[in-house]
C-alpha cells in the first residue's frame, strides 16, 4: 500500500515539476521590418504566461521566455499566425500557418509573401 502511495504521488507531482516558471524558447517568425517586430512582440506577450518576446529583424528569430504552468509554444504560436505571421518552433518543426484572411490583414509594408515588398525593404 504505501508503494502504491508512493507511485502515485511521484506520477502526480512528475508532470509539475517538468514545466518551467522561466522557459527559454525561439521560433522562426516571418516578418520584414519593424512593423512587424512591433505586431509580433505585441501578439507573443498578449498571451498569459509570457514574461519576454523579442523578434530579431534580421534573423527572423522570436526570443521567449514563459511559464509553461500558464502557456505554451503552440499557444503563443497560434496567437502569432492569428495577426498574419506564419512561424515554426526554432528547429523548423510545427509550422503554423498565417491563414489567407489573416495574412491580408497585415498592412501593405508587411506582406512578407510577397518577394517585391520584400527585396524592397533591402
Amino acid at each position: 500500500m504505501k508503494r502504491f502511495i508512493l507511485l502515485a504521488f511521484l506520477a502526480l507531482t512528475l508532470p509539475v515539476v517538468a514545466q518551467s516558471k522561466n522557459a527559454k524558447a525561439q521560433l522562426n517568425v516571418e516578418g520584414i521590418c519593424n512593423s512587424c517586430k512591433a505586431r509580433i512582440e505585441k501578439a507573443a506577450l498578449g498571451v498569459k504566461g509570457v514574461k519576454y518576446a523579442q523578434w530579431n529583424v534580421d534573423s527572423h528569430q522570436l526570443s521567449l521566455v514563459l511559464d509553461e504552468r500558464k502557456t505554451s509554444t503552440a499557444q503563443v504560436q497560434e496567437a502569432i499566425a492569428k495577426v498574419g505571421h506564419s512561424n515554426s518552433l526554432a528547429d523548423g518543426t510545427h509550422k503554423v500557418e498565417a491563414s489567407e484572411e489573416d495574412y491580408n490583414k497585415v498592412s501593405d509594408c508587411c506582406k512578407y509573401r510577397d518577394e517585391e515588398v520584400v527585396k524592397n525593404h533591402h
